[in-house]
């Protein structure tokens, strides 16, 4: 497990990275637009050329390995520090020039994610986070709604791919009669990012993968949100499935809406 002195640098590192990244959204258009695995599946030439520059950066460091969404895993051994890379999340709304996309890193310990920073590139953003250590928007110490009711406020969710995921009209749906207002914006780490830093009271994602969120997850927590599988569990790292993050006072209030598990008490691990 990394100590509070090696979380600090990596957590540096991590922000010069997502700093970087954001750089090269905004200052640049894509020129080539390819799919994966199915049409509505896009990746760019900035996605390859931002997670060519991560991955030039760290695997040369002894002991660290990248996952990416471009470029899978890369070599490594039992006991190696794990990072999370997502170099343009959103990559469609990037695509069709839509303002709503973010850079997304994090590393994980064998305690799970320790590190964190989401690099916002239309509102010149960096948010970073250390395990036990809080979480910082721009150096400055950020965190979620105080609010104890989600009449009013705003809650995020996002496609499954492309797709609704099962229960997402009903959810729509429950939070309509609430008179809460829904948004789709089409980045997780972005949508989960705002729950963080209380732009929205919860967020909903019907299929959470470990690229897509890892950092948003972790920046959630030491921002004082809740984060929650809809067995109640809050997962060391997400891998794929329903993943609720939400301000502590709407809780009880989401998690009934989503038939989830009400009754569990919130925890976070973010400190005072």
């Amino acid at each position: 497990m990394l100590t509070e002195c090696e979380s600090r640098y990596w957590l540096a590192v991590a922000e010069e990275l997502a700093l970087w990244a954001i750089d090269k959204i905004r200052g640049a258009r894509p020129t080539t637009v390819a799919t994966k695995a199915h049409p509505a599946d896009l990746v760019t030439d900035v996605d390859r050329k931002i997670e060519r520059h991560v991955l030039e950066r760290l695997t040369p460091i002894p002991g660290h390995r990248v996952l990416g969404e471009e470029y899978g895993a890369s070599d490594g051994g039992p006991g190696d520090l794990l990072w999370y890379v997502d170099p343009v999340d959103g990559t469609t709304n990037y695509a069709h020039d839509l303002g709503w996309s973010s850079f997304s890193i994090a590393l994980a310990d064998d305690a799970g994610l320790v590190v964190a920073a989401i690099g916002d590139p239309y509102r010149g953003e960096v948010v970073g986070a250390a395990r036990g250590l809080g979480a910082r928007r721009n150096g400055q110490r950020t965190r979620c709604s105080p609010t104890t009711t989600l009449t009013g406020q705003l809650v995020l969710t996002e496609l499954s791919g492309h797709l609704p995921w099962p229960g997402m009209t009903t959810l729509l749906s429950r939070l309509a009669e609430r008179h809460a207002t829904t948004r789709i914006m089409g980045s997780s780490a972005l949508s989960l990012l705002a729950t963080a830093t209380g732009r929205a009271a919860a967020t909903v994602l019907g299929d959470a993968g470990a690229v897509d969120v890892a950092a948003a997850v972790l920046i959630a927590r030491e921002a004082g949100a809740v984060v929650r599988t809809p067995e109640g569990e809050d997962p060391a790292i997400p891998d794929g499935g329903r993943l609720l993050a939400s301000a502590p006072g709407v809780l009880a209030e989401i998690s009934g809406l989503l038939g989830a598990h009400a009754d569990r008490p919130p925890h976070s691990c973010a400190s005072s």
